[in-house]
């Protein structure tokens, strides 16, 4: 049966997505007692991220791991489960995948590579063998795959114990087990956070069409991002992406659109990488968000995560230094942004509050000193904010010259460095004006004799994504993410 047919066969049966992302009950088959190997890591994962379902574990040779009974084979577990983890040698898959229908498992991870990726004839004899079986009634991820990450359920990606157990907006498929990981990980790190993210590998039964389906239907998920290497059916695919991005974000991210990436992603999970000007022709006709690295996708995902659902055009920007002006108006213009000049009243206002000398009262404002207080700050936004074309304003902080006057007093910087004033200030602003407010925090201080600042410019960053406060490290990142967000809702409008 061709693969096509295969697929046709499969969406016939009903998936219960249920037991596969919120399985009460999981199969490792693997593992091993010497605690070595994926089947273990994957154990050992689970339970540091706080999994509280039943875990059964399978190696013919028995024994026992951490305390739990490790059955001989998934025919020797009591009764059924919903969702099998396979890491055995690719030969020995087919036969797990077998018993695991038998027992009635709705879905199985298999993290087992050295199948259509390897190019060979046996690899891909193998992976035919899991179709055939996976159309009969058990869904599959992978094989070649890290698996599912989903913090509502405690089920984790490998190796992944240390993943945030606060669920969000955010699903990510990804046919790279590496990025699914990395991307879960830097999601931590700046305040996204997942409905579910699904590492699918080489994607031999469910992958990105119909998990691109599954997310425009999924309620916990309200931004899908993807990471592409190839795809099965581009008709399929097209579809689906343009009835998806009709209701919500959908960021795409595509692996394999150089020569040199195409044979990449041939000797990594066996896709064909495609033509740039296709991808971008495809993305842009269903009102997508074509991103082309991982920092990108991440810094879009956020901001539709946490700006209105409308085009924010027109902004204000404040910050320190006269070459903010510049570069701002720039990039500004660069993502379809508008960055308009005060009236001449308004901008004395704003020039009453500035220090003297250096400061500039335009757009942008140049605030000139590093230590101008929270309130004063406030002050401004709220002038700012007055002016009827401003939908947005963008604060670049200069936190990181604190440094500078913790040496001089002798104290530890977090004594210093304003940012919970500052995050109580802003959030009143957004609260009484209406207009959103997004702070980048740039630091060039990264050296050895800097983890403080590191250390502090992360715990701010916190702070105000708990405001509900956007933050960037970067004055160009920001601007096209918010390029990204005015270029979605302004498309939806026109539809």
């Amino acid at each position: 049966m061709k693969r096509g047919a295969m697929t046709a066969v499969q969406t016939a049966i009903a998936t219960d997505y249920e037991r596969i992302f919120g399985p009460k009950k999981i199969a490792i088959v693997g593992v091993s007692t010497e605690g070595a190997g994926f089947g273990s890591g994957i154990f050992y994962a689970l339970r540091a991220i706080g999994y509280s379902g039943e875990i059964f574990l399978v190696n013919p040779k028995g024994g026992t791991l951490q305390g739990e009974k490790i059955y001989t084979s998934v025919d020797e577990i009591p009764g059924t489960f919903d969702l099998a983890i396979i890491a055995v040698a690719a030969r020995a898959v087919p036969s797990v995948l077998e018993a695991c229908l038998r027992k009635g498992a709705a879905g199985a991870e298999i993290i087992s590579s050295g199948f259509k990726e390897l190019g060979t004839a046996e690899g891909i004899d193998l992976e035919d063998k899991i179709v055939r079986i996976a159309a009969r009634g058990i869904r599959v991820i992978g094989p070649n795959c890290f698996g599912i990450y989903c913090p509502q359920s405690g089920l984790t990606v490998l190796p992944g114990p240390d993943l945030s157990r606060d669920s969000g907006p955010v699903g990510f498929s990804s046919q790279s087990g590496g990025m699914a990981v990395d991307f879960a990980n830097t999601g931590k790190s700046i305040g996204l956070t997942f409905s579910k993210v699904i590492s699918f590998g080489n994607g031999a039964d469910l992958r990105e069409t119909e998990l691109l389906r599954y997310f425009g239907d999924d309620p916990q998920t309200g931004i899908v991002t993807m990471y592409i290497e190839g795809i099965q059916d581009g008709d399929d695919f097209f579809c689906a992406l343009r009835s998806t991005a009709r209701k919500k974000p959908v960021i795409v991210f595509k692996g394999g659109l150089s020569d040199a990436g195409a044979r990449a992603v041939s000797s990594h999970t066996a896709s064909m990488g495609g033509s740039r000007m296709i991808w971008q022709a495809i993305v842009r006709q269903a009102n997508a968000i074509q991103v082309y690295d991982m920092s990108e996708m991440a810094q879009t995902a956020l901001a539709f995560a946490m700006l209105p659902q409308h085009p924010c055009r027109q902004i204000s920007v404040l910050g320190g230094g006269g070459a903010l002006g510049v570069a701002a108006a720039d990039a500004a213009e660069s993502f379809g942004l508008q960055i308009p000049a005060f009236a001449p009243e308004l901008a004395q206002q704003i020039d009453a509050l500035l220090p003297k000398p250096g400061s500039s009262p335009g757009n942008p404002v140049d605030v000139a000193n590093p230590f101008v207080l929270p309130e004063v700050l406030k002050k401004v936004l709220y002038l700012a904010a007055e002016d009827a074309r401003i939908d947005l304003q963008i604060f670049v902080s200069l936190l990181s010259h604190y440094k500078n006057l913790a040496v001089k007093n002798g104290c530890a910087l977090a004594q210093v460095m304003p940012y919970r004033e500052l995050a109580d200030d802003f959030k009143e602003v957004m609260r009484q004006t209406g207009k959103p407010v997004v702070i980048v925090l740039p630091n060039p201080r990264r050296g050895l004799d800097h983890l403080d600042v590191v250390a502090a410019l992360t715990e701010a960053r916190q702070v105000f994504i708990e405001n509900g406060i956007a933050v960037f490290d970067d004055l160009t990142e920001c601007l096209r993410a918010i390029g990204h967000v005015n270029a979605y809702y302004g498309g939806r409008a026109h539809e």
